[in-house]
């Protein structure tokens, strides 16, 4: 079975978003995977995705610290693309740094994910808006 849906998230303000109950609220389809893969992919180059602790909140917080000292926008004046604001390149940068897609295993119809896992939406925008994704399904 293969399956494919774009799905609009919600805008979020700026930092490390749990998304992984939005994701599953879009996919009643999911049910009926006994075992299978799930590919998320983010339509955006300036936010990114990734996969990590999803009970302490302060773990969110700090990956958003580390980024924006990872990649400052006080060095925005060293970079040409800066069209929309100091967080314009440096997004670019951040959603490089932790790509655009997760892979998750499906198991009896959830996610197959660790006890503390979680999908991040990682918006590196101060005003990104509205996120699209798309999750392509193959399991059976």
């Amino acid at each position: 079975m293969f399956i494919q849906k774009e799905i609009t998230l919600k805008p979020k303000p700026r930092g490390f978003h749990l998304i992984t109950n939005e994701i599953v609220q879009h996919l009643p389809e999911l049910k009926n995977i006994k075992t299978g893969t799930a590919h998320v992919f983010i339509l955006h180059t300036s936010a990114s995705l990734t996969i990590n602790e999803n009970a302490d909140p302060s773990v969110r917080t700090d990956m958003e610290t580390y980024f924006n000292r990872a990649v400052p926008e006080s060095d925005a004046k060293y970079y040409e693309h800066t069209l929309e604001g100091a967080d314009d390149m440096t997004s670019h940068i951040k959603a490089s740094l932790l790509g655009s897609s997760v892979t998750i295993p499906i198991t009896n119809g959830n996610f197959n994910l660790g006890t503390w896992q979680g999908i991040y939406l990682c918006e590196h925008r101060n005003r990104g808006g509205a996120r699209n994704v798309v999750v392509t399904i193959i399991g059976e």
